[in-house]
């Protein structure tokens, strides 16, 4: 839900929200009179919506990028959480459901510590979100990789601010913009659980039209024809490599399950965003080609946006 800007003659009647993970903090929504105190950056963002409850611009990155920093600081005890402007701004309830539901998958969601579990995030980019949830939910053990230097040099500056997740959540360089795994899994090596949120759009124009379409249904939730822009912004962010690549998800997502294979005994359970449904198909077709024992296909629901992990295992 987004600002509206415009007044209604007739009462906007609210959206169906679905639910997240049973064990999600954000379950309720977002108390925004509490982020505030907790996060009084955030004041300035937070106005009446269009169905009278206290919201932001989800189309302004700014806004986004101070909701997510007190969103960390609030419930996961995060300090100083921070990106480049540009760099993609997760949405925290989405992902802490990722990570609520690899829990799940690993035995370990009992909502305990379970400081032996160990997590690879691939592609960590510049937000380190999945590990830096993981770590604070259950006490995780973490490696975020990525291609960009300059995203691990940041994730290492929230790190530095968070003294207790040093010995937790280490960073390794993927060298080779041809491997995922490979480099990154070293001999011996064995991690419970993998994640992944992978580039979803084969080019930037790509990126910058689905951006458009975003920005054109919040529009809409605020009572407008379409969005009042020229040059979309990327409100979620995304830099190279975190929105697009050569072929897209498709092509990303069977490179990622066939170098797998390859890491079938080091890793209990791969998995993945998918967020294109014509993707999956295909997906768990290379899988049981490639001998997965177990394939699981998660569905996940934040307000009325259905998305989907992808988990398999050789195990």
């Amino acid at each position: 839900m987004t600002v509206n800007t415009l007044h209604h003659s007739k009462k906007t009647k609210k959206p169906v929200r679905k639910g997240l993970h049973p064990k999600n903090l954000h379950n309720e929504g977002y108390d925004f009179p509490a982020l505030v105190k907790n996060h009084p950056a955030l004041a300035s963002h937070v106005k009446p919506n269009a169905y009278g409850d206290l919201s932001i611009d989800f189309a302004d990155p700014l806004a986004v990028k101070t909701l997510n920093t007190a969103l960390l600081n609030r419930y996961y005890h995060i300090v100083g959480w921070d990106i480049p402007e540009g760099a993609l701004c997760p949405p925290i309830p989405g992902r802490a459901d990722y990570i609520h539901y690899m829990a799940d998958l690993t035995g370990s969601g009992l909502g305990r510590e379970q400081p032996n579990i160990k997590l690879l995030d691939i592609g960590t980019g510049a937000n380190g979100i999945y590990p830096l949830l993981a770590c604070q939910m259950y006490g995780w053990q973490c490696v975020g990789s990525d291609i960009n230097p300059l995203s691990l040099e940041n994730v290492a500056t929230i790190i530095a601010h968070n003294p207790t997740l040093k010995d937790r959540f280490t960073l390794r360089t993927q060298h080779d913009k041809n491997h995922i795994f490979e480099g990154i899994i070293q001999a011996g090596e064995l991690f419970d659980v993998s994640v992944c949120n992978p580039p979803f759009h084969a080019s930037l124009d790509e990126a910058l039209k689905g951006s458009q379409r975003k920005l054109n249904n919040l529009a809409r939730s605020r009572g407008e024809q379409t969005a009042n822009t020229q040059s979309p912004a990327l409100n979620f962010g995304g830099m190279g490599a975190e929105l697009w690549c050569k072929g897209g998800e498709q092509l990303f997502l069977k490179k990622l399950i066939r170098e797998s294979q390859a890491y079938a005994s080091q890793c209990r359970w791969f998995s993945s965003l998918v967020s294109k449904a014509d993707n999956v198909k295909p997906a768990k077709k290379l899988m049981r080609k490639l001998g997965a024992v177990d394939i699981r296909d998660i569905e996940m629901n934040q307000g009325n946006k259905t998305t989907r992990i992808l988990a398999w295992t050789y195990m």
